[in-house]
């Protein structure tokens, strides 16, 4: 991903599931875990990039509404934005990767003229709520999946089925066929730190 361009890869509560990632994740800076897990966690939870004329600050959290419990994720985006404006970083995007709209939402709204953009994760369904917050935040619950249409989140159908009816673990597969690409583009001007513009991306 990184040699096809893109500039920075964010987690979620799958970090960690394999442990082939725990030495590039202290190794690559542009490679981020949610911040708002334990302290003795490989990696980093935030990064600040040096684009010349400006600078971009990216913080990862997790959410804490049905899923493992993790440091507050709202104490913990105070804590960073507080870092990063206090080195002059105007653009600031959040990846939340959370389950609940409800949380997502209200982290939206708490965090709404202190970052530029803030986008959710997890879920695997992209949300039509896409909006500029009213003190100029961007935002949008979640920013979808990509992977294979017929799918259940990715896996096999029949898979995902067999597990809901038997009650038995499974080893899950990659499902086949068409795929689609799903994301947002945040429009920010880069003297304010403000969002301006929120279109979502479907392919």
């Amino acid at each position: 991903m990184f040699d096809a361009g893109v500039d920075v890869i964010t987690g979620g509560n799958h970090t960690f599931r394999r442990r082939e990632i725990f030495d590039t994740l202290e190794e690559n800076p542009r490679l981020l875990r949610p911040s708002n897990m334990p302290k003795t966690a490989f990696g980093k939870g935030y990064g600040i990039y040096d684009y010349g004329r400006f600078s971009v600050g990216v913080i990862n959290l997790l959410g804490t509404t049905y899923m493992e419990s993790m440091d507050c994720p709202f104490r913990e985006a105070d804590r960073i934005v507080d870092i990063m404006q206090t080195e002059g970083v105007k653009i600031i995007i959040v990846d939340f990767h959370a389950e609940a709209t409800s949380e997502k939402r209200a982290l939206g709204f708490y965090l709404d003229g202190k970052v530029s953009a803030l986008f959710g994760t997890h879920t695997h369904v992209q949300t039509a709520d896409e909006q500029i917050l009213p003190h100029g935040t961007g935002y949008i619950t979640d920013v979808g999946m990509t992977g294979p249409l017929q799918s259940v989140l990715g896996v096999k159908p029949e898979i995902v089925i067999s597990k809901f009816m038997d009650r038995m673990p499974v080893r899950f597969a990659l499902s086949d066929g068409e795929c689609e690409l799903c994301g947002v583009l945040f429009t920010i001007d880069e003297k304010t730190g403000l969002c301006h513009g929120v279109k979502r991306i479907t392919y």
